[in-house]
């Protein structure tokens, strides 16, 4: 390890789960806008997450990362398991990698007084390997949304995308399918469906701002 006075060279503070705000937080503490925040925004392939996500942090008035589970996941070169083709131990693995990976990375940040917002196709079904995991590797103070805009619209916006991450038709429409049981576990859902990207940005900040005053239990 360098001296601490090479250039470059930053001591991190520990970075210990994210918690839930405190009910005697002060208003500026729970503004959606300004507070130090860490959002899981969920979704289908299609939905724009990672679209919402970026815009989102790039337009915080306070320092905000967007780390993509999707991204990290791919930092794998030799040796990555595209789970298109065929599901198996090792694209498993890597995706459970990523999302530790996620995890450490959003704790660092807010650590040190930067925001984060994380997207995943995380799925109601497998509640232990999705959100429980996120809420292991970030903290319980963890905020989940799900945007989840109708089944044509993920369609047309995933035959928009190329490569590995553009999916087969019945593929998406399944993975819509399984999403729709968001909509019976309490936690906050925006339809996108007719909304362009910034009018999405201010219904999260709302759904954000909600969460921090009477934070879901889930």
């Amino acid at each position: 390890m360098p001296p601490a006075e090479a250039t470059g060279h930053v001591k991190l503070p520990p970075g210990g789960p994210v918690e839930i705000p405190a009910p005697d937080a002060t208003p500026a503490q729970l503004d959606a806008t300004r507070a130090a925040v860490a959002v899981l925004l969920i979704g289908p392939a299609g939905a724009g997450k990672t679209t919402v996500a970026r815009y989102w942090a790039d337009h915080r008035a306070v320092p905000t990362a967007h780390i993509s589970l999707d991204d990290v996941r791919e930092w794998v070169r030799s040796g990555f398991a595209d789970p298109q083709t065929g599901w198996n131990e090792n694209s498993e693995a890597q995706y459970r990698l990523a999302r530790r990976t996620c995890g450490f990375a959003a704790r660092n940040f807010l650590a040190n007084g930067i925001s984060c917002i994380l997207d995943d196709a995380v799925f109601p079904d497998w509640p232990v390997i999705g959100l429980g995991g996120w809420k292991r590797h970030v903290g319980p103070g963890l905020i989940p949304v799900v945007l989840l805009p109708g089944l044509d619209v993920v369609l047309e916006r995933n035959a928009e995308r190329t490569g590995n991450r553009r999916l087969a038709d019945e593929e998406v429409a399944h993975i819509h399918g399984r999403m729709a049981g968001w909509y019976s576990s309490g936690l906050p859902i925006i339809d996108n469906s007719r909304q362009d990207v910034a009018s999405t940005a201010r219904m999260l900040d709302n759904v954000v701002a909600r969460s921090l005053a009477s934070p879901v239990s889930w």
